[in-house]
């Protein structure tokens, strides 16, 4: 799957070669045991947990679980895609939290260990310049929403925005997987792994297009 292999690859950010064989061993086993949750009687449970943790420090995207139990219960699909955007978007106000209050303490060393200095300092700037388009299209692209969260904080973004914001982005992303296979089941899988930060991109590019058209006409 695509996010195992963004995992075990290489961890957002970093080279293969920086992730020494524990380290790659270590998450091999924690992809194992999140995919097994999927089964698990307290699935939906598990699903919010790991969302919420992946907004602020987790690097395990919920996804991994949602697919699975899309495809074995479509009908729950809306509830599902629901309950992950929101548990997604409280984790990102932990992630906003962090960068605002505790930069120093938190935020720098959980940075560091994703090797985004330069993307944290990016955004920063990015949030002066143009706020609330930045949560809307970064919580598209491939820039971790983690990283995203703690540079609003950092930068003084207003909270209520960026909530606002992650609600729509992270919105669209979950409901996006959710419809996707809920229409047309497992055969749509493998694009979903494999092409949906593409089509997410390509959303996003289409959205700063239209700002800069309105703009200028």
């Amino acid at each position: 799957m695509i996010f195992r292999d963004e995992l075990l690859d290489g961890l957002p950010g970093l080279e293969p070669a920086t992730l020494g064989w524990h380290c790659r061993c270590m998450l091999q086993k924690l992809y194992a045991r999140i995919l097994a949750l999927s089964a698990s009687d307290r699935a939906p449970i598990w699903l919010a947990v790991i969302a919420f943790a992946e907004g602020s420090f987790f690097p395990i995207p919920p996804d991994l679980l949602l697919i699975p139990m899309v495809l074995a219960r479509p009908e729950r699909a809306w509830r599902l895609a629901l309950l992950c955007t929101i548990a997604s978007v409280c984790g990102g106000a932990l992630g906003w939290l962090i960068g605002s209050e505790l930069l120093y303490r938190v935020a720098l060393p959980l940075v560091r260990f994703y090797h985004y200095e330069a993307a944290l300092d990016a955004l920063q700037q990015r949030f002066r310049d143009y706020g609330v388009w930045v949560v809307l299209i970064k919580g598209l692209t491939p820039i971790p929403y983690k990283i995203v969260a703690i540079a609003s904080g950092a930068a003084g973004f207003s909270l209520p925005l960026f909530l606002a914001a992650s609600l729509a982005s992270r919105g669209f992303r979950f409901f996006l997987v959710a419809g996707l296979l809920r229409q047309f089941g497992s055969p749509v899988q493998e694009f979903i792994e494999k092409r949906l930060t593409l089509v997410a991109s390509v959303v996003a590019i289409a959205i700063v297009g239209g700002i800069l058209l309105l703009k200028f006409i």
